[in-house]
């Protein structure tokens, strides 16, 4: 019984002190950072050949097999990687404590010759570290930044607090295959006014999850223009009521979603419908929302609604448009979608259209 006293003791001081990592300047610095929506929307410079890439991992941590993957992939597409300090870091399920990954993004944000800024994956623990970070010094040193899945709470807070375009897209360990670069370079490196984003018929790799849902499920038709937001929808509900949250008035919401089955995806749409925002919102494009289906064996679930059934329940008596199976996700083929960027979203030809180059 002593032994396990002191195990758990012995845990407890552990967890205290990984819980005291964040410095107190840091407490202190962002106590003002409120969001001023008056300051103009910086679109970030474009990438070049050579033009150097900060690697961070600011949610779940990576190996060192994947950095030199991500290293030897930026180096075939005739880009440098630059690993920050902490991006081999582990605290748990976390890629280092959450003053290890606010320091990185500080550190690659500040350095000038840093030109961009590459998520090495997704996973768990950006929504922690956003009280943390200096949204000015962020606003000082634009420049692209780029993830999706957990790092849409870091993409969308610098949108909104640092008023920086920011990238829903590929991360270091993604598949960056034909389609995915096609749109990655239409937009990050020629800077393109107009990308015409059409889906591929990419399944993903468990077919069942299209076993209720074809591969485009057009739920309300029409054609609507508006500034681009958006993201994994699990990640966007944790913002709601926070100091994080985000307005949809006159906005194309899109979202993303992977391993979460139809009743908690009618649940996290009914918390998005129940707060107001979609009163206001122009359209809705949805991305694959992988693996989720129905999985529990379970009588409770016997009848479970499936996710094409929770889609058209929850969204079919909005008077926007809306669409189902656009090519970004947890899926190969991705789209790269600029947050704060003016787009169309065309429900009949199964299109997104971006109306403004993302970068300057």
């Amino acid at each position: 019984m002593k032994s396990d006293r002191r195990r758990f003791l012995k845990h407890l001081s552990l967890t205290a002190a990984g819980s005291s990592l964040i410095p107190i300047s840091f407490r202190n610095a962002i106590a003002d950072q409120s969001i001023d929506k008056t300051l103009p929307l910086i679109k970030p410079k474009r990438l070049k050949p050579k033009s150097r890439i900060g690697i961070i991992a600011p949610a779940s941590f990576i190996t060192q097999q994947e950095l030199d993957e991500i290293i030897l992939l930026l180096n075939s597409m005739w880009m440098e990687a630059v690993p920050a300090k902490n991006v081999l870091n582990k605290f748990g399920y976390l890629g280092g404590t959450d003053n290890d990954r606010v320091s990185d993004i500080h550190e690659m944000f500040s350095r000038k010759d840093i030109d961009a800024i590459l998520c090495a994956r997704g996973g768990y623990g950006t929504p922690r570290i956003l009280p943390y970070l200096d949204y000015k010094l962020i606003r000082q040193n634009p420049k692209i930044i780029i993830g999706y899945s957990d790092i849409t709470s870091l993409l969308l807070t610098i949108y909104l607090k640092s008023r920086i375009v920011t990238f829903h897209g590929p991360v270091g360990i993604s598949t960056f295959n034909e389609f995915s670069l096609k749109y990655f370079n239409e937009i990050l490196i020629d800077g393109k006014e107009i990308v015409e984003m059409s889906s591929s018929h990419e399944l993903p790799a468990n077919k069942d999850d299209f076993n209720s849902i074809p591969e485009i499920l057009k739920i309300i038709p029409g054609k609507v223009e508006g500034e681009l937001i958006g993201g994994n929808l699990s990640l966007m509900m944790t913002h709601l009521g926070t100091e994080f949250d985000f307005d949809l008035k006159d906005k194309i919401l899109f979202l993303e979603e992977v391993g979460e089955e139809p009743y908690r995806i009618d649940r996290m749409l009914t918390q998005l419908i129940n707060s107001g925002k979609l009163k206001d919102c122009a359209g809705i494009a949805i991305g694959v929302f992988s693996n989720c289906e129905q999985k529990r064996v379970n009588p409770s679930f016997a009848t479970s609604f499936n996710l094409r059934e929770v889609l058209i329940d929850r969204l079919s008596y909005l008077d926007i448009p809306v669409i189902y199976g656009l090519s970004f996700g947890h899926i190969k083929d991705k789209f790269t979608l600029p947050i704060g960027v003016r787009a169309m979203l065309d429900v009949e030809n199964a299109k997104l259209i971006l109306l403004e180059s993302a970068v300057s």
